[in-house]
């Protein structure tokens, strides 16, 4: 029986080795499970462009009295427009939202708005993704939530559905709401 000789193996062992670690790797991955550093953290500093007609949020408007949050967001974003419907239902129980248009066109973004209404209550364009940066940001859309004292007190990578609005959001509101 002939011998196969090692160096002609090594290269198949190693390429089983790296593909198993690399399934074994994504079978582990649970993107609701993404690192939140910058939670009880302050909010990081906001430099957004404006979009034309709209309020730009400051860094005051995030350091003030009350609950609200930080919505990055796209036009070319699918699950951004999945979760519109529950940023509307924010808006419409006083929940101030401040959008951060991550990388778009400003006519789509404002096409995006006027089709599907308008939930924030001042909105600028991250053009540069620098914001994106800053805020640790995934991908869109990424959801902020921060405290009367302009600490984050949640992150929440993707969109927001009606079940995450109901077990997440809300009660993150209202734990904020306490000061908890």
């Amino acid at each position: 029986m002939a011998r196969i000789p090692l160096l002609m193996v090594l290269p198949l062992l190693l390429f089983l080795g790296l593909a198993g670690l690399f399934v074994f790797g994504l079978g582990r991955s649970d993107p609701g499970n993404m690192p939140a550093a910058l939670v009880g953290q302050p909010a990081p500093q906001l430099a957004l462009d404006p979009l034309e007609g709209m309020l730009t949020p400051k860094d005051a408007d995030l350091r003030g009295p009350g609950v609200k949050i930080v919505n990055f967001w796209a036009s070319w974003c699918v699950p951004c427009r999945v979760e519109h419907p529950n940023l509307m239902t924010l808006k419409a129980i006083g929940i101030p939202i401040y959008g951060v248009n991550y990388k778009d066109e400003a006519a789509n973004a404002l096409n995006f708005l006027a089709e599907l209404d308008n939930p924030y209550v001042a909105t600028g364009q991250d053009l540069a993704g620098r914001n994106a940066v800053n805020w640790g940001i995934f991908g869109v859309p990424e959801t902020f939530l921060i405290d009367g004292n302009g600490r984050i007190t949640l992150r929440f990578p993707g969109p927001i559905t009606g079940r995450v609005l109901s077990e997440t959001i809300l009660p993150a509101i209202e734990a904020a709401e306490r000061g908890n």
